[in-house]
């Protein structure tokens, strides 16, 4: 019997999505309490949309035991978060007249060279004591986009999975038949 068919899965804090979209989330709470006022909306709006985010990674890792329809569609609720919350960053700076950094700009491209190596959270919130709203809303971003990329690849690799191995129902079916086969092959050698 495959008593295995259903293995156990919600890896969630290894994905390097999931570690980005935590300290997203770490420096977004930083910023918010920060550089915005006391009693303004977007504190919470800001927030809430990084921790949605990295919180709907974890429960679509976790889901994915027994549902990749919900695996795939709360990976993309995680993506979907991530652009609330990056027009939230785009307003901040365009409504300051503070400079969105572009490709090919100095510090964008020593962010996605310091966001590659997989620092943790404690890392980035050291270096944040020193960033201006500009410059921390700028890092955020680059954050922002470069685990969107991410999750992007992660739905991308949860489709195929879906593809090649199915849902709970081909498993359990799957389970099923072999175990219905085991217990035939069984019962033929007890009579022979």
């Amino acid at each position: 019997m495959n008593a295995d068919f259903l293995p156990q899965k919600g890896g969630f804090r290894n994905l390097i999505a999931y570690k980005l979209s935590d300290n997203i989330y770490n420096l977004t709470y930083l910023f918010a309490h920060k550089f915005l006022k006391k009693g303004d909306r977007t504190i919470d709006q800001m927030v809430q949309a990084a921790r949605s985010c990295k919180q709907n990674i974890a429960e679509g890792s976790a889901a994915s035991t027994t549902s990749k329809e919900t695996e795939i569609k709360l990976t993309n609720v995680a993506k979907a978060s991530l652009q609330e919350l990056l027009l939230d960053y785009e307003d901040f700076l365009m409504t300051r007249g503070q400079r969105k950094w572009k490709i090919g700009d100095p510090p964008l491209e020593q962010t996605r060279s310091v966001i590659r190596q997989d620092n943790p959270t404690e890392y980035y919130i050291d270096k944040a004591q020193a960033w201006n709203s500009e410059t921390f809303a700028n890092v955020v971003v680059t954050m922002i986009h470069a685990c969107d990329r991410l999750l992007y690849k992660l739905i991308e690799k949860q489709k195929l999975q879906f593809l090649q191995d199915g849902g709970i129902r081909e498993e359990m079916s799957r389970a099923r038949r072999e175990y219905r086969s085991n217990q035939t092959d069984y019962n033929n050698r007890k009579t022979t």
